[in-house]
């Protein structure tokens, strides 16, 4: 099995190392990647990753309002909320 990672793309950088703190709490391997960016590897053999994106999702979505998950190709784009 090879090895990818999920990426994920922060609106702020307040916000990237709120997450990568989160991600580590819960025994992911997060790490800050540029500016905004953080990858979390996982092993590829398509399912793994797959849980691993939800699980991921459901940490930002605990979060709170601050912000909002968005998957596009791939990679989670979080954002703050709109209004």
């Amino acid at each position: 099995m090879s090895e990818t990672t999920i990426d994920l793309h922060a609106a702020r950088i307040p916000d990237r190392d709120k997450l990568v703190e989160l991600l580590r709490d819960h025994g992911l391997e997060a790490e800050p990647h540029g500016e905004l960016d953080i990858q979390v590897p996982c092993e590829d053999d398509g399912r793994a990753c797959d849980d691993l994106f939800v699980h991921v999702e459901t940490l930002v979505m605990d979060l709170g309002a601050t912000m909002i998950p968005i998957k596009h190709d791939g990679v989670i784009y979080l954002r703050p909320p709109v209004g």
